[in-house]
């Protein structure tokens, strides 16, 4: 077994969450997406708690967290972040949701929906196409812009490569990727609430 298939973390499929969740021994499902992106539509029973916050406050959600978890975001990427952040306080049985939500989705399992808005990967790629496409025509006028396309690009083969979003992280602090429920008093509260009920 290589390096990268140990580092890979667990993974749990639509049909077996499903699964889990109708046999009534569901596990702690964390969305890690941005409370837009949450808000738009999101897995019945699941906590928002964007990965920022997380990767911020680790050690303060530890506290408060199930021994058996499934990491969810739109496509895996995100909730592999989280996973690596979560493993690293020691929370084991950490599982991430195969595919995200897309994959929750396209097998038809019950989603709440709420009011459309942009998830953030669409918005990374507005945001760079229109940097890299108004550096590209401006370099007519000023040739010294063409090397602002060239470091979007850059940037965003790092992220590729890296598999992290610098772009991301900044676009999801903004007020349109924000909610009234994103700070860490109120999701420790969310999630100190709802180990009460499981006790």
């Amino acid at each position: 077994m290589s390096p990268s298939e140990t580092d890979r973390p667990a993974t749990v499929d639509a049909t077996g969450l499903r699964e889990l969740i109708d046999s009534g021994h569901a596990p702690r499902l964390l969305d890690v997406r941005t409370p837009a992106e949450f808000e738009t539509s999101h897995i019945p029973g699941s906590y928002n708690v964007p990965l920022d916050l997380l990767k911020e406050h680790r050690e303060e959600l530890r506290r408060h967290l199930d021994e058996d978890v499934v990491l969810i975001c739109r496509s895996g990427a995100r909730a592999t972040q989280a996973e690596q952040t979560l493993a690293g306080v020691g929370l084991p049985k950490l599982k991430v949701l195969d595919g995200g939500i897309l994959a929750w989705q396209a097998a038809n399992a019950p989603i709440r929906q709420g009011t459309p808005r942009w998830d953030l990967e669409r918005q990374v790629r507005l945001v760079a196409g229109s940097i890299v496409l108004v550096s590209v025509l401006g370099s007519v006028f000023v040739p010294q812009l063409k090397w602002v396309a060239g470091l979007i690009g850059a940037g965003l083969t790092v992220a590729a490569v890296t598999n992290t979003c610098a772009m991301g992280m900044v676009l999801g602090k903004l007020p349109y990727n924000r909610g009234a429920t994103c700070d860490l008093d109120t999701i420790v509260g969310q999630l100190r609430d709802s180990t009460g009920e499981r006790a």
